[in-house]
């Protein structure tokens, strides 16, 4: 927390020192990447590979979002671990095990936890808004990446955001596409990196269909996402995202 708050003081204080200069479209076009990104309603079927280096598993994902908040995801295969599903709406989360036949609701503390094993937390595959809400974002520079701008983004957590960052960094085309984001603890180590590539039209967008969550400083452990489709809606019937629906959308 103490870091955070120097950091942040740093940033206010002197805002004529290159790459400390607080841009006031910084967070607008965090924010256009990620709607752009998670679109308005989605539906998507995505093979998440978790890879360790003794041993990968590949589970298959079927994945409503709606708005900036709420989303549902159903592991539709291998068969064992079919009809695990998590629901998220708000800053709260709800697992659901067949085996056990039961809904589970997590708190927010553990929206940071990690998806079903993998280098991708809750808050990372639903896509939250988190990143808006809970960071103060500086454009730190650009760069050119296949002839369009890139911006380079530096984003804070304020100081009583629930969040176990002490910072992000993150790529964003003049596209509003998302090319990397990593994570940072709080004494500013670089813990793990996402990357997207293979940026293509599907769902009527340019959209990145191969995404990696790679750990810092470990070669072979890293989270592998590959879409195998996204569609993107103006909307989705409300009653999908209901506790109701994550017990029996597996069925």
């Amino acid at each position: 927390m103490r870091n955070r708050i120097i950091l942040l003081l740093l940033f206010i204080l002197v805002p004529s020192m290159p790459g400390f200069a607080a841009d006031p479209d910084a967070k607008s076009l965090v924010a256009d990447s990620f709607n752009y990104m998670r679109g308005r309603a989605s539906i998507s079927t995505v093979d998440m590979t978790v890879h360790r280096p003794d041993w990968e598993r590949v589970t298959t994902i079927k994945a409503w979002t709606i708005g900036e908040k709420t989303s549902l995801f159903l592991i539709v295969a291998p068969p064992k671990d079919k009809g695990n599903g998590t629901l998220k709406k708000g800053r709260y989360m709800w697992t659901y095990n067949p085996k056990v036949n039961r809904a589970i609701k997590l708190p927010p503390s553990m929206m940071s936890q990690a998806w079903q094993g993998s280098d991708f937390s809750n808050n990372d595959l639903a896509k939250s808004d988190t990143l808006i809400n809970d960071f103060t974002h500086y454009i730190e520079g650009t760069t050119i990446a296949d002839g369009k701008k890139v911006y380079i983004i530096k984003s804070i957590p304020k100081p009583d955001a629930p969040v176990v960052w002490g910072m992000l960094k993150l790529k964003i085309r003049q596209d509003l596409i998302l090319l990397e984001e990593s994570f940072f603890d709080e004494d500013f180590k670089l813990v793990k990196t996402l990357t997207t590539r293979e940026i293509k039209l599907t769902g009527g967008r340019l959209y990145p269909v191969k995404w990696k969550m790679q750990k810092a400083g470990a070669k072979d452990e890293y989270t592998r996402l590959a879409y195998r489709s996204i569609v993107f809606k103006e909307t989705l019937p409300q009653q999908l995202f209901s506790l109701s629906n994550l017990k029996n959308a597996g069925r």
